[in-house]
């Protein structure tokens, strides 16, 4: 089924779409896992690298200073597994999230275009409106298991949680069902103005960028590149606001870095962060987080769109052949 053929969110039925964004997110997910561990602990290092070593409440935790040095900490204090700690919650995560995303951003764009018709809106309008349905949807109902992924990236060797499993029973017995949706809020707050630019942007961008031939690459990977880090860098606050937030509760001392302030909900933690830590503070990670998302959303887009014609193709075969 095809409205447009050759636009992304129209293509393929509901379960291809579906099919082609899980695959897309598992292997996006586990090429990326070292820069998303790198990013969540530089974005939970509450300390200015600026400051006397003496005047750092660190509680023995250690220093991060840039990508490539924290790294090699990581490596050295914690072996190779340490880069792909809170994996299994992020692959559940990312699969999930990619399903849900991709399926509700093309039911939003075929909703546009049966209420208002096809051409009512501008392309980059509908874009907007679709992404940000799809990431807000995808958001609210993976949460929990981008909590899990957060507090298992955070541990170091001496562990919080023993298990997976162990977790889940923990935030259940000691915080409750609301403890799984820790920094929903600015999770929501920042999810539905990236992914609304994301894909305006990565629409606006794939059909002049489709015919370009690179190494390794095509243009539709080229302009989700070039829409992941616009969006994230204006939205990048709300992101490092929300792990904060994640971390609170009774493990809130356990985690790598121990000095973890406790806040009170979003906006006494994004002023909170201001005041100590200087509006550079709310930027903690950025680089290595536009390092992360950039070859992240190439490899999504590339992958989702292999898949999609890949699935679909069975579908077409298997049609032929009943």
């Amino acid at each position: 089924m095809s409205l447009k053929g050759d636009r992304l969110k129209d293509e393929g039925s509901r379960l291809q779409v579906t099919a082609a964004g899980a695959t897309a997110g598992l292997i996006a997910r586990f090429v990326i896992a070292p820069l998303d561990v790198v990013k969540i602990r530089l974005q939970l290092q509450t300390h200015s690298l600026s400051d006397p070593l003496s005047q750092r409440n660190l509680h023995g935790g250690p220093i991060y200073k840039g990508t490539l040095p924290t790294l090699r900490h990581i490596l050295r204090a914690e072996g190779i597994t340490g880069l792909w700690k809170g994996n299994v919650p992020a692959e559940l995560l990312y699969v999930c999230y990619s399903a849900v995303q991709f399926t509700a951003y093309r039911s939003a764009t075929l909703l546009l275009h049966s209420t208002l018709g096809e051409d009512t809106l501008p392309q980059a309008a509908e874009s907007f409106i679709a992404g940000a349905v799809g990431g807000g949807a995808a958001t609210a109902s993976t949460y929990p298991l981008d909590l899990l992924r957060t507090r298992f990236a955070a541990q170091g060797n001496d562990k919080v949680y023993a298990s997976l499993w162990r977790a889940v029973a923990q935030i259940q017995r000691e915080e409750g069902v609301r403890g799984f949706f820790r920094g929903l809020g600015p999770g929501l707050a920042q999810i539905v103005p990236y992914m609304g630019f994301f894909f305006a942007v990565y629409e606006t961008l794939r059909p002049p960028l489709s015919g370009l031939e690179l190494p390794f690459s095509t243009g539709g990977a080229v302009a989700g590149t070039v829409a992941s880090v616009l969006a994230k860098t204006g939205t990048f606050p709300l992101d490092l606001v929300r792990k904060r937030i994640q971390v609170q509760g009774p493990t809130r001392g356990m985690y790598v870095h121990k000095n973890i302030p406790e806040y009170a909900g979003a906006l006494g933690a994004m002023r909170m962060i201001v005041r100590n830590e200087g509006f550079r503070g709310l930027y903690r990670g950025l680089t290595v987080s536009l390092l992360k998302s950039a070859p992240a959303s190439a490899v999504t887009m590339w992958t989702y769109e292999r898949a999609l014609k890949f699935y679909s193709g069975l579908g077409e075969r298997s049609e032929q052949s009943l």
